[in-house]
């Protein structure tokens, strides 16, 4: 049988999830190189079983979705059928690499200040300090409270998988149709 139909929606499906992904990721600024962004994709494979859509995109993507619990706070996102859900990543001992955070920070130009009421012996507060410090004290940070979850392929499957069932159906029907007619 010809499956013509049941294909072309799997494609539009796929299609609209990578669309709606990358969308997320723009808005909520998690998009400065677009690394992820040009990562997400998709693709549709038939075999003995029938067919799947297959989505991929860089391995730390899934932290960005699903966020990462740290070590006195947990993280929970919303998953494709939206339960909440406990994030199954979580730092232990380890926080994140420093050199990497201060990568980060240049990249967005953020600039960390004492803050204005700490005063001490050469020191009258409000002062800018160095990238090196704040990216310490931002990834420690990070091990204590976590990433929060962006949801931003969740979001886009569970709305996708909402109206799945009945337009996959109505694919189906024309393929059947078309099928039966040509005999």
């Amino acid at each position: 049988m010809k499956t013509q139909n049941i294909e072309r929606y799997l494609n539009s499906f796929g299609k609209y999830v990578v669309q709606q992904s990358r969308t997320n990721l723009t808005k909520g600024k998690k998009n400065v190189d677009k690394s992820l962004y040009n990562s997400i994709n998709f693709k549709v494979t038939t075999d003995a079983n029938g067919f799947s859509v297959k989505f991929y995109m860089n391995s730390y993507g899934t932290f960005v979705d699903k966020g990462v619990s740290g070590n006195e706070q947990t993280q929970s996102y919303k998953d494709y059928r939206g339960t909440e859900v406990s994030s199954p990543y979580k730092y232990k001992s380890k926080q994140p690499p420093s050199g990497i955070i201060e990568k980060w920070i240049k990249k967005r130009g953020i600039r960390g200040r004492v803050n204005k009421n700490w005063k001490s012996a050469g020191n009258r507060g409000g002062q800018f300090i160095k990238d090196k410090a704040f990216a310490f004290l931002i990834s420690r940070n990070i091990k204590a409270k976590g990433i929060k979850s962006t949801s931003f392929f969740q979001r886009p499957m569970q709305l996708g998988l909402k109206n799945f069932g009945k337009d996959l159906l109505k694919a189906i029907k024309e393929d059947v149709l078309k099928e039966l007619n040509n005999e």
